[in-house]
């Protein structure tokens, strides 16, 4: 694995599991960017979970491939839900500019999942 995959991989672990956790001990910072149609507080911590388990499994050889397609399959999942979040009148968090940000970045993030996913 390259030394820039290994950093993308540590940095990865780090920010997942902190959004996860974040997740579980700020749940109303996420509030409004889960529709009202699902129970908001059941998918927040369903969703920490997850993302802290993916992160995690980014630090162990065994689980770092399976850990990455979690991440790339999860950004896919919050692909529509910062396209709805851009086209709100008041974005859930910040301006609709950063809103509008968030899309470009969900790829990026889906590319450094496939870059750690296919770094051996």
């Amino acid at each position: 694995m390259t030394i820039t995959v290994q950093i993308i991989k540590i940095v990865f672990g780090i920010f997942f599991m902190f959004a996860g956790i974040m997740h579980i001990i700020k749940p109303s910072f996420f509030k409004h960017f889960i529709p009202n149609s699902l129970p908001k507080k059941t998918v927040n911590y369903v969703v920490g979970v997850i993302e802290f388990s993916l992160g995690l499994g980014l630090f162990f050889n065994e689980t770092t491939q399976k850990s990455a397609i979690g991440i790339f399959v999860l950004m896919i999942v919050f692909l529509p839900i910062h396209v709805w979040d851009a086209t709100k009148e008041r974005p859930a968090i910040g301006s609709k500019r950063t809103a509008i940000i968030r899309i470009p970045l969900q790829f990026l993030l889906m590319y450094c999942a496939y870059l750690i996913y296919t770094t051996p």
